[in-house]
């Protein structure tokens, strides 16, 4: 059966485009343009993942948001929201949205967001024994890490930070998730550190990194196997100088 999407949206012309590109693809179509009708449709239906734009006519975004956490926790949501909105994003993800897509935005990269957070949804709860990406393997087993078949030795906190990020592949993580999740407290600069650190040890070449990307104003994202659109102009986001890397 095709998974079906449901779309939150105020404005028809986005929706439609949602529902010409998703369609095209084998992804069946459910449509809300505002919070109210969002909330009948999840109380009658059972989406598979919900698009929600944060800028809804009648309750924030972001409201709408926690309310789906709370009705239907394990329901993957992928927001929209505006180029300039790098505070929305991050206030979404750490209310729990799967991943996020900046307006205008290109099918392609959406329709590989969908992909990851379905992927995630389907994953069995317990954690990969291997993962593999070019040339990196992160055995969570016997938390062995290799680059082109050559054992990396990480600290425990780098490794413990790349766990996290390996468990969430191709999702953004916020600082405060990551942070979470590793049960530390500091200031952002403590975990832009570490970063680095695992750049230098991870990427073939860190200043252009391919792997663990930098997903501005935001986060960091792990590149998943299949997370190619659009991995370009991460990338050359990523190879900024470091004095002008200000994420998470």
């Amino acid at each position: 059966m095709s998974p079906t999407i449901l779309v939150i949206d105020d404005e028809p012309p986005i929706r439609k485009l949602l529902r010409m590109g998703l369609s095209t693809q084998g992804y069946a179509i459910l449509e809300a343009p505002n919070a109210a009708t969002a909330l009948e449709v999840l109380a009658r239906k059972s989406p598979d993942l919900v698009i929600l734009d944060l800028g809804l006519p009648d309750m924030r975004g972001h409201d709408l948001l926690r309310a789906i956490r709370v009705s239907h926790p394990g329901l993957p949501v992928v927001v929209l929201s505006s180029r300039d909105d790098e505070g929305g994003k991050v206030e979404a993800l750490d209310l729990g949205a799967d991943d996020y897509v900046t307006k205008p935005f290109g099918m392609a990269e959406l329709l590989a967001r969908l992909r990851v957070a379905l992927r995630h949804q389907l994953a069995a709860r317990g954690e990969r024994p291997v993962f593999r990406i070019d040339g990196l393997s992160v055995d969570l087993v016997r938390r062995l890490v290799k680059v082109d078949d050559v054992e990396v030795k990480l600290t425990p906190r780098e490794y413990d930070f790349l766990r996290v990020l390996v468990l969430h592949a191709g999702k953004v993580l916020t600082h405060a998730q990551l942070m979470h999740e590793v049960s530390v407290s500091s200031e952002p600069q403590y975990l832009r550190v570490y970063m680095r650190q695992l750049r230098q040890k991870l990427e073939a070449d860190p200043e252009r990194p391919r792997i663990l990307l930098t997903e501005t104003g935001v986060g960091y994202r792990l590149r998943a196997p299949d997370d190619e659109p659009n991995l370009k102009l991460r990338a050359a986001n990523d190879a900024k100088p470091a004095a002008t890397d200000t994420s998470p």
